[in-house]
């Protein structure tokens, strides 16, 4: 892809799902072709990314419209980020129980006093056990099912200077993360992960040079590393948490995660310490 080839991102990351990657990449492409400074430009490449949420939402019947990624866009802001079973989460089923979006920062002490921030997002999908601090929590979801199927979308977003090369080994460690929130990442899976860093741009029509800031070194990443680690498997189990119980298409329901269990277990093992 133009992403992997190029190493620069044109235009906003849309999640949604399988089914409407093609609505939302349109839109994108309409929305981008519309900004003063692109009347020239005949070629856009949209970052769109899904989870098959057809469990819980009738997804035959391509709800979501053109119209919708542009409201999605208008209303995009800083701050806090809702959580749970909003936008492109308020289908999905991850671990057993109710997922949704979630998400989590590090903030590393650098050089200097400088403070770098290592931001994720996630849209959980996937798998079919929660495990939390060693400890595995399962629902009767799948008690049918031998498989587990589904996909978790990873967003990263840090203010770091890195180059294109040391986003992807970033990208690539948020996996460490996520498998300890589950026993199997399955056949089904289609986990994806896309980092960026909003330290710099990159024109579209450079002239002769593109500056860049003075960029993080190949020794200093493993901080980043366990930044992005943390925050991946925190901001899955934020997505479970934050999510409430759902009836869906056919009558279909997924439980939201009993988190009294969690506190209930978190209570015996520090009375086992004592």
């Amino acid at each position: 892809t133009q992403v992997e080839e190029l190493g620069n991102i044109e235009t906003p990351i849309i999640l949604t799902n399988t089914l409407a990657v093609g609505t939302a990449s349109t839109a994108l492409v309409r929305y981008t072709l519309a900004q003063e400074g692109n009347e020239n430009v005949v070629s856009v490449n949209a970052v769109v990314g899904e989870t098959n949420d057809g469990y819980l939402n009738n997804i035959r019947k391509l709800p979501i419209k053109e119209e919708h990624i542009f409201e999605a866009i208008k209303n995009a802001h800083g701050g806090k980020v809702e959580e749970g079973c909003v936008g492109a989460g308020t289908g999905t089923v991850a671990l057993g129980f109710k997922g949704g979006i979630g998400t989590s920062s590090r903030i590393i002490e650098y050089d200097d006093g400088k403070r770098y921030t290592v931001g994720v997002l996630v849209q959980t999908n996937f798998g079919r056990e929660l495990h939390i601090a060693g400890h595995k929590f399962s629902s009767n979801l799948y008690k049918k099912e031998k498989r587990s199927k589904g996909s978790c979308m990873i967003v990263i977003a840090t203010d770091a200077p890195m180059s294109v090369r040391n986003l992807k080994r970033l990208a690539k460690r948020a996996f460490a993360g996520m498998a300890r929130t589950t026993n199997v990442m399955s056949n089904g899976s289609g986990d994806y992960a896309i980092a960026f860093s909003t330290a710099y741009r990159i024109p579209h029509y450079p002239n002769g040079y593109v500056e860049i800031p003075p960029l993080i070194p190949n020794s200093r990443m493993t901080q980043f590393f366990q930044a992005v680690e943390e925050a991946t498997q925190e901001a899955i189990y934020n997505s479970i948490m934050m999510a409430e119980s759902m009836k869906g298409y056919k009558n279909r329901y997924v439980a939201a995660f009993p988190i009294d269990s969690l506190k209930a277990k978190i209570n015996c093992l520090q009375e086992q310490r004592r």
